[in-house]
């Protein structure tokens, strides 16, 4: 991998970490501290790995340069501002390390009470979802501007009236009690959930899935079910759909690197591993009494990987879909509801189902009315590709729609 990928690649995977691990170390009231250390070790490495390349192990590199700029922090906080916890000051010893420790167990214990940390009930709910995507996911503000719809100068003061929140209160970095993870591990899935999204269904002008953002999600997923006070039934759930979506990934892209709509993809592309492993995890969330969004999507991705294209599996699908908008609505959903409407009960009832939705922003909206109406109405099925082909933000998506029409 080259360095302008590597770099970048690198940021968002281990900017959180070093923030976490130097957060935990100097209270979250240092925040702003733990950031700029972050930020000036991956700007080090640009100009460092410019010059004399890229180091054996780059991970170690920039876990070592963390290291010895927060100790130069530290030591100097500690000769000339005086800011450093009175209980380090008073255990200095002469010959004392300043130790900072980027340990894998340390790394996954930090970034465990950090997430919890953001989702403070003190703060509003936006509020922690951004400040999670920017401090444990490596999101810019650019990104969390667009997933919230805003401008980044909104989302700026609304990041920094959350990190004041959470310094007024004085919250130490560590788990909360049993009965306040129940109340917050709501929000620390739906940032998980973003996260994945934000790879998974990705409109990134030059890359279509972005999947190390997904196995990120994974990761931070994972870190929850290996802790058995976080290892509930809907966050084993949420695995299982990540999973699920995650097998299909070399069969959703063309070699351009565009959408391939379900029914054209190639399914001996999907992983029957990762397959497996959803089914597991679909199993370990099929617990308990509570049935949250995260069991439904995971059991529609589930009949995703099935490959039998028979009526029961759509009927099947269609019915979790009508479950799944009772739940929690969105406008997403209705559109993949409305393709299982269509498999389920036929095009020209999914026709009428799909014009209500009036999704007028939405390329695949139109794909999927372009698909409906071929083989029914030429002129329609041209005109909604047309649209879609206006609307799509990538290069290979607008390829990929244009055939359609020259099918046509």
């Amino acid at each position: 991998m080259e360095q302008q990928e590597l770099i970048p690649h690198l940021f968002r995977t281990e900017y959180r970490k070093v923030v976490s691990v130097l957060c935990k170390r100097f209270g979250f009231a240092e925040i702003e501290v733990a950031e700029d250390i972050a930020s000036e070790t991956f700007i080090t490495a640009a100009q460092t790995w410019g010059i004399k390349g890229i180091p054996p192990n780059p991970i170690a590199w920039l876990y070592n340069v963390a290291k010895n700029k927060a100790k130069n922090y530290l030591h100097r906080e500690l000769l000339f501002d005086g800011k450093v916890a009175a209980e380090i000051r008073n255990n200095l010893a002469e010959d004392y390390e300043l130790e900072i420790d980027l340990s894998p167990q340390n790394i996954n214990d930090s970034q465990l009470q950090m997430m919890f940390v953001i989702c403070h009930p003190s703060i509003a709910p936006e509020a922690q979802v951004g400040l999670s995507l920017r401090i444990l996911c490596g999101f810019g503000i650019d990104e969390i501007a667009e997933a919230f719809l805003s401008n980044k100068e909104t989302i700026n003061k609304r990041l920094f009236r959350a990190k004041e929140k959470l310094r007024e209160g004085n919250i130490k970095i560590e788990l909360p009690t049993l009965a306040e993870i129940d109340e917050r591990l709501d929000v620390v899935l739906t940032t998980i959930y973003l996260l994945f999204n934000e790879g998974y269904y990705s409109v990134n002008k030059s890359q279509t899935i972005r999947k190390d953002l997904c196995l990120e999600a994974m990761r931070l997923c994972y870190m929850l079910i290996e802790n058995k006070n976080t290892n509930k039934p809907h966050v084993n759930a949420l695995m299982a759909l990540m999973c699920f979506h995650t097998s299909r990934f070399e069969a959703r892209i063309g070699i351009n690197g565009e959408h391939i709509l379900y029914e054209e993809q190639d399914i001996s592309l999907w992983n029957a591993d990762l397959i497996s492993k959803g089914g597991y995890f679909l199993n370990c969330a099929a617990i308990g009494d509570r049935l949250t969004k995260y069991h439904l999507e995971a059991t529609i991705a589930f009949w995703s990987t099935q490959q039998a294209d028979t009526n029961e599996k759509w009927e099947n699908v269609l019915q979790l879909y009508n479950r799944l908008l009772q739940i929690e609505y969105s406008p997403v959903a209705a559109l993949n509801r409305t393709f299982a409407f269509s498999k389920a009960i036929g095009k020209d009832e999914a026709i009428i189902v799909a014009e209500k939705l009036n999704l007028i922003d939405n390329q695949f909206y139109f794909t999927l009315l372009g698909e409906l109406y071929t083989g029914i109405n030429k002129v329609k099925a041209k005109l909604n590709f047309e649209k879609a082909l206006f609307i799509a933000k990538n290069q290979p998506d607008k390829q990929s729609i244009q055939k359609k029409i020259d099918h046509l």
